[in-house]
């Protein structure tokens, strides 16, 4: 509340009147807006990629401004881990679904297959995931921005190894 307050310049009083539904629906309008930003920078790009390489390009430089290289923590992840995380379980696991789900068909549309794009997916979200956690808790952003970069080369090099080769496989 502390945080809302400070960052909306209202008081806690002020913030019940627009969210008479309380914490709960402060947060609900909260992930819903993370959603909306979320699935118009990073879901549809990577959902219908004209250009695989530069969707995922993209994701990265837009993860990389949007979480501050490290510097601001994922809302969704940070809600999941709580112990509210249990009231909005179905919306964050959503979340991560999705991401997983766009990455790995961006993937696909690069030619890797669905064997390898998947996995690939998981580990690059949960790369970036990780990377957040590292910077904040080392306090800079060298390690998420080298997290991020190497993240991006495995994928683009996923996407190279299979444009070359006979039938994608």
């Amino acid at each position: 509340m502390a945080i809302l307050s400070k960052a909306t310049g209202l008081g806690k009083g002020s913030l019940y009147n627009f969210f008479p539904g309380g914490k709960e629906e402060m947060m609900d309008a909260v992930l819903a807006d993370i959603d909306r930003w979320f699935t118009a920078a990073v879901f549809a790009p990577l959902e219908q990629p004209n250009d695989p390489a530069g969707a995922i390009t993209t994701m990265i430089e837009t993860v990389t401004t949007y979480f501050r290289s490290g510097g601001r923590v994922c809302l969704v992840g940070w809600v999941g881990l709580g112990s509210s995380g249990d009231r909005f379980s179905a919306r964050i696991g959503g979340y991560f679904a999705r991401w997983i789900s766009a990455l790995a068909r961006c993937l696909e549309a690069g030619h890797v297959p669905p064997s390898q794009a998947r996995p690939l997916a998981e580990e690059t979200v949960c790369g970036i995931q990780g990377a957040i956690v590292l910077a904040r808790a080392l306090r800079g952003d060298v390690a998420f921005t080298r997290i991020l970069r190497r993240h991006e080369a495995t994928l683009l090099g996923a996407i190279a190894r299979h444009r070359r080769e006979p039938n994608g496989a």
